[in-house]
């Protein structure tokens, strides 16, 4: 109780009581929750509030969600105040150490034969469009040593993408999939697949556009559509609502489009190394090339393509290679859903609707009336 004590005043000394940073002592057992909240009035400076609620207490579970909205660490939160405060921050600054590193209670170990399971689950705050990733954005330090988050480009793609699922559920991991939105209009089922393993779905462009390029860097609003339908497509083929998540392609990012972003309160996600399996045909190369980087790099966020077959077969054996290598995989997941805008919502219905005459099932449309069946067997006297 003395450390909560010497938490609650630093935290008054700092002036972020009025936030609600509290700790509350249980009788039931487990260790105490974490959770890092995002300071109101766009101060973006990150105390830690140490909760267990009283309605969690009474329905015996607990909200272990470690949720990192700014990215920033109580260090930076701390790093104006005065000599005269130093000292409290000092005392306190052990016991806080000590609670963010607890290991979280709510997240479910792997009943999978060898599976590697969750670390972690980040929720991200994405008002006012953060980005993230070390290639572009060095802001946001949020992933501690050998912790990564794997993330996927391109998809949904039929056998690549379900067969990286498939692996990554045999391991009770979760991943971040960024779709392109015309593919998921393709292959919705698949989109829902990704939905139903419990990944987080983010968008991708429409149709894979550099908007760093002609005619987007000269047309904003060209660039805009390409962003919205894409949110559009996925959030359509998914049926749900969806990440406001956005990869641009090629990685570029255009100045009036990342604030365009931070109107839209969307995130925007680069990578702290790009894998280069978009180039690769063996599954060996892109193992090699995600672990040669990952011990160069001790963590990150790491940018693989589901639309890649080295890639899908790879992943058994990557998962295998990572949870041996003492890596831990972290889940990122929304604070709150993306609102996709009606008039790109309409625009992906038009284009749907260019298709309106196939409305009959395949199998009364086409129909196999001749096969290859191979050489013709010997006569008998030969």
């Amino acid at each position: 109780m003395r450390s909560a004590a010497i938490i609650m005043g630093t935290l008054g000394v700092l002036g972020l009581g009025a936030f609600g940073i509290v700790w509350k002592k249980s009788t039931a057992r487990g260790p105490e929750v974490v959770e890092h909240a995002l300071m109101a009035k766009g101060n973006r400076l990150l105390a830690t509030r140490i909760q267990r609620s009283q309605e969690a207490q009474a329905a015996g579970t607990y909200n272990s969600a470690v949720r990192v909205s700014s990215g920033q660490d109580y260090g930076e939160a701390t790093a104006s105040i005065t000599p005269t405060q130093n000292a409290a921050v000092a005392d306190a600054r052990p016991a806080l150490d000590r609670a963010v590193a607890a290991p979280s209670i709510g997240v479910a170990s792997c009943d999978k034969p060898g599976g590697m399971g969750l670390s972690r689950i980040v929720e991200i705050d994405t008002a006012g469009g953060p980005g993230f990733g070390f290639e572009h954005f060095k802001q946001y330090d949020f992933l501690r040593d050998k912790e990564v988050v794997l993330t996927f480009d391109d998809g949904p793609w039929p056998e690549n993408t379900p067969a990286i699922l498939r692996a990554l559920t045999d391991n009770c991991i979760k991943a971040i999939f960024f779709e392109i939105g015309e593919h998921a209009t393709w292959h919705p089922e698949i989109t829902k697949q990704v939905v139903a393993s419990g990944m987080t779905l983010g968008s991708h462009t429409w149709s894979h556009k550099d908007l760093a390029r002609n005619p987007y860097a000269k047309d904003i609003e060209l660039a805009k559509a390409e962003i919205e339908m894409g949110f559009s497509a996925v959030h359509n083929a998914a049926g749900v609502p969806i990440a406001p998540f956005f990869r641009f392609p090629a990685l570029q990012h255009p100045p009036d489009l990342l604030a365009y972003m931070s109107e839209r309160n969307i995130g925007v996600f680069s990578a702290d190394f790009d894998s280069r399996d978009f180039k690769m045909r063996k599954p060996e190369e892109v193992i090699k090339s995600v672990m040669t980087k990952l011990e160069k790099n001790g963590k990150g966020i790491i940018l693989m393509h589901d639309f890649r077959r080295a890639t899908a077969e790879a992943m058994p054996e990557l998962l295998r290679q990572l949870k041996a290598g003492g890596y831990k995989v972290v889940h990122l997941v929304p604070h709150q859903m993306v609102a996709t805008l009606p008039k790109y919502d309409e625009m992906v219905t038009q284009k749907d609707k260019l298709s309106s005459n196939n409305t009959r099932p395949e199998n009364s449309v086409l129909h196999t009336i001749g096969q290859y069946v191979g050489s013709p067997a010997p006569a008998a006297d030969e």
